[in-house]
């Protein structure tokens, strides 16, 4: 069964490889990523993967595989920042706070279509003014939800998460190896080169 994924995202692919998967295709989807007026995180999630796996098209039987996951302080979405201040605002609004990551996996196969919605608390320390300029001088906030990357230099600022890690990272591993092994792909976990 072949496998694509919607989703340009290396961070995804190289999450994949990491339980055996090789998409056989991986395209990128193209769609308006703002959030309606007083959207929640978790309803935003669901509409743009779903989105996504609606804007990729499908072949025979392969499964399309999307997600979208968003960073969140209360209501607030924290999406990707577009710039310096931006991802400053972001900074300081996450420093010594918890906040949730939110992600909604979707896996369509013809008319079929599952979706999962994982949320992790992630708390982050106090930043102090060196932390924050040094932070967004790396530019490793560049086009990451919240502004931060767990699997960089911010694992420095987390003390503490509950949940699912890779979903902070971008992709619920658990939850997106069940739906497609619930639609018959065969997930080898064997990590492949990425």
């Amino acid at each position: 069964m072949k496998l694509i994924l919607g989703s340009a995202s290396p961070r995804r692919r190289e999450l994949l490889a990491q339980i055996g998967i090789i998409p056989d295709l991986v395209l990128s989807t193209e769609i308006d990523e703002t959030p309606y007026p007083a959207e929640v995180p978790r309803i935003y999630v669901e509409r743009m993967a779903r989105e996504k796996s609606t804007a990729v098209p499908q072949s025979g039987n392969a499964l399309v595989l999307t997600a979208d996951t968003t960073v969140s302080a209360g209501r607030r979405i924290l999406g990707k920042p577009g710039d310096t201040d931006e991802a400053e605002r972001f900074l300081r609004t996450l420093s010594g706070r918890r906040h949730q990551v939110t992600t909604a996996v979707c896996v369509r196969q013809n008319d079929k279509q599952e979706m999962r919605v994982v949320v992790t608390r992630v708390k982050f320390k106090r930043l102090s003014e060196a932390e924050v300029s040094a932070y967004l001088a790396s530019g490793e906030w560049l086009g990451k939800a919240g502004g931060y990357a767990i699997q960089g230099i911010a694992a420095a600022f987390i003390p503490e998460i509950r949940g699912s890690y890779s979903n902070v990272v971008g992709l619920p591993l658990a939850e997106t190896a069940n739906l497609l092994t619930g639609l018959g792909y065969a997930v080898t976990y064997a990590r492949q080169p990425t």
